[in-house]
């Protein structure tokens, strides 16, 4: 079944980590909801298939008011098949989830939340520039659990300068103790044209420590298997059966489609990009017009997509798939570039498939990338 990922470009204020595509100007949000709508519809005929999850990304998509959500969900429901057991996830910020707030979803038909916590620290909170306080962050989580919504995630954030082994320590147990069906723990980057990078270059904080990060990463992985979380995908956690149905599906390659500027959508044979440009996007949506970049992807763009998302996860790179869908000379290619990370046990072989080892998921880009191959090599 497809999925539906709907980005809302708005934030109350900016993370100072933070490179996705928001505005924190909130003036043109209702024009913003009827370019979405107008999106949906137009793309309504890009999948015969029924639709299997919705997720709701940005930004802060919590910010929406109740007839925002409303006119977004019957759009999709009038125009797409919504199969009955879809998953369908709102991201939130802790800030927004009072007990208002969270009675109002139950309207809808959102059945998991995926809440911004990043830390359970104050001063932390404070440093990232994130809206809402370490109280917010926990008590956020158990309002959800006691009005009923159990299928939770929350997304933490390792490997600042402010988060020493403790405090790292503090965080996770704190996740375990709230009793929460899956995590998300991503390790902080620098990204260009962010505050963060800023005062970095001007030596106002210390730049990313890879070793704490490597320390505080290989941490997690055992204290949340010791927890019986499964680690499915390098930076995802769940309890048994609590994958996250959404992403899991972009890990395997299922399509999708991208609604909302930024956003992007995958059918298997090609990408499609929308325009990173909030009035640019509404201008041409509230005419019927779509504002997206088609990119068709060659055989040997197929292959690094199966190698880059799969190897990340559990289930791992498949020799046999390999042959089957992209023949004889991938496969070769495979093989040849794969017995280096074999040697050094980055990765590890059961029968014809293929995985990252504990140690290995710290350089997954780096392995991924040795496998990539261009299409000339096709012809060898």
């Amino acid at each position: 079944m497809a999925g539906i990922y709907i980005h809302i470009p708005f934030c109350k204020k900016a993370c100072h980590y933070c490179d996705f595509h928001f505005s924190t100007t909130l003036n043109n949000m209702d024009e913003m909801v009827q370019a979405i709508c107008n999106e949906l519809i137009l793309k309504k005929n890009r999948f015969n298939d029924s639709i299997g999850s919705i997720y709701f990304g940005g930004g802060t998509p919590s910010l929406l008011s109740e007839t925002a959500f409303g006119k977004i969900f019957n759009t999709i429901f009038k125009n797409y098949t919504v199969n009955s057991n879809s998953e369908i996830t709102i991201e939130a910020n802790p800030d927004d989830l009072d007990n208002q707030r969270i009675t109002m979803f139950r309207q809808f038909p959102v059945n998991r939340f995926s809440i911004g916590v990043q830390s359970f620290f104050e001063e932390d909170l404070i440093w990232m520039n994130r809206a809402h306080n370490a109280s917010e962050a926990e008590s956020s989580i158990k309002r959800a659990q006691d009005k009923g919504f159990e299928n939770l995630t929350i997304d933490l954030i390792y490997g600042y300068p402010l988060l020493s082994d403790k405090k790292w320590r503090s965080n996770l147990n704190k996740a375990i103790e709230l009793n929460i069906p899956h995590l998300s723990a991503y390790a902080m980057t620098v990204e260009a044209k962010t505050a963060m990078a800023h005062a970095i270059k001007l030596g106002k904080q210390p730049n990313i420590d890879d070793e704490q990060s490597a320390q505080q990463f290989l941490f997690m992985v055992n204290t949340l298997q010791k927890a019986n979380f499964e680690q499915y995908e390098i930076s995802n956690f769940a309890k048994e059966g609590k994958y996250a149905v959404h992403n899991t599906n972009y890990w395997k390659g299922i399509p999708f489609l991208g609604i909302g500027p930024s956003a992007h959508g995958y059918d298997g044979k090609s990408r499609q990009y929308n325009i990173s440009n909030n009035p640019i996007y509404i201008k041409n949506l509230l005419q019927n017009k779509l504002a997206e970049t088609i990119e068709i992807l060659s055989l040997a763009d197929q292959f690094n997509e199966y190698i880059m998302t799969q190897l990340r996860t559990m289930w791992g790179l498949d020799l046999l798939y390999i042959e089957q869908k992209f023949g004889l000379s991938a496969k070769k290619h495979f093989i040849n570039n794969i017995q280096k990370h074999l040697k050094n046990e980055n990765l590890v072989q059961e029968n014809n498939n293929f995985y990252l080892s504990a140690n290995g998921k710290l350089y997954a880009d780096r392995v991924a990338s040795d496998l990539f191959l261009e299409m000339e090599d096709f012809e060898n």
